[in-house]
């Protein structure tokens, strides 16, 4: 897109808090950036390191800032919104896969009235919906995303495998209904609101609960900086609700902050949500593009050995994540 239309890029290489943690800032000052991309996880990370760091540099430049890669929790889109956009930026919440070969949901900067956390509507010429088990689509509720008519840029197959390019994408409604693969909420203004992964819902003695809807009611608690929710197996409610927190600096765990954070997941959704089992974690495992890898910390809750670890950005966390748990562990059992 940008190189289509002659723009020009600035792109960070490396570490967003090297050589300190306001590297991206110094550079959107320096170079002038009218316009800013990236994920939430970067945006809670600058969340958890402080104001300061954006408040040394000039940004007054930049006139839109966009996110992508996995839905955004209201209290970073506030931050976001008002430290680096300085209140004046519109932001967009894309919507898009690697698949679709371009942003399918998002607000229009400045057109669209934009609600914190939803990618709003689709863009003109996308017909997307969400749908329930048997396929019928649903006004307002909670659901399959789909996109039910074909777009320029859409992925064609996969390589050498015709066959499970069907299964995967078009087997579960039909030939005409792309299944994204992400559940998503619709609210009565028709906005969408997209909760992850199919596979990151929990099960909770037959509820079921989105793990970003979890993770959003965490965050939005003062001392947290970011969280990551899992669905652990457990014998009496068939899945429990593990969260790996990690804090603002200066905060400090302990048991009753644990507590705090329990009633205030029960408060904001209700008390099946409420996490089982809190680990506290100075980081989480990233990809280099910034996306936590839950399949990682299932891995690691469950006492299995860890999957393949090559994309992520810090590969020693998964060892510092595992003495976590084995010391939580060693706390339930006593």
């Amino acid at each position: 897109g940008p190189m289509l239309n002659g723009a020009t890029s600035v792109m960070w290489e490396g570490a967003p808090d090297y050589p300190d943690k306001d590297a991206w800032w110094e550079v959107c000052e320096r170079y002038g950036v009218t316009i800013l991309y990236t994920a939430p996880t970067a945006i809670r990370a600058a969340i958890k390191w402080g104001v300061e760091y954006p408040e040394r540099h000039d940004l007054s430049a930049l006139r839109l800032l966009g996110t992508v890669g996995e839905p955004i929790n209201p209290k970073a889109w506030a931050w976001y919104h008002k430290v680096i956009g300085g209140g004046r930026c519109p932001i967009v919440d894309t919507w898009w896969q690697t698949e679709t070969g371009g942003i399918m949901i998002s607000p229009l900067p400045g057109l669209t009235p934009t609600k914190p956390g939803s990618a709003t509507k689709p863009l003109p010429g996308i017909e997307a919906a969400v749908l329930d088990k048997d396929g019928e689509e649903i006004q307002e509720g909670q659901g399959y995303l789909v996109l039910k008519r074909p777009w320029p840029s859409m992925l064609r197959t996969l390589y050498r495998e015709d066959d499970r390019f069907v299964e995967t994408y078009f087997e579960k409604f039909g030939r005409e209904t792309y299944l994204v693969g992400d559940a998503a909420r619709r609210d009565e203004d028709g906005y969408f609101w997209i909760l992850g992964r199919i596979d990151d819902v929990i099960n909770v003695s037959g509820h079921r609960m989105s793990t970003a809807e979890i993770e959003s009611a965490i965050v939005s608690f003062e001392h947290v900086a970011e969280s990551a929710v899992i669905g652990q197996e457990d014998e009496d409610s068939g899945q429990a609700v593990t969260a790996f927190v990690t804090l603002k600096g200066g905060a400090e765990a302990d048991d009753d902050l644990e507590s705090s954070i329990r009633e205030h997941v029960a408060h904001r959704i209700g008390k099946l949500a409420r996490p089982k089992r809190i680990i506290w974690a100075d980081d989480l495992p990233k990809t280099r593009s910034g996306k936590i890898m839950r399949r990682l910390l299932r891995d690691i809750a469950e006492g299995r050995e860890a999957g393949d670890v090559s994309t992520l950005r810090e590969p020693g966390v998964m060892d510092d994540l595992a003495e976590k748990v084995r010391e939580r562990g060693d706390e339930d059992d006593e």
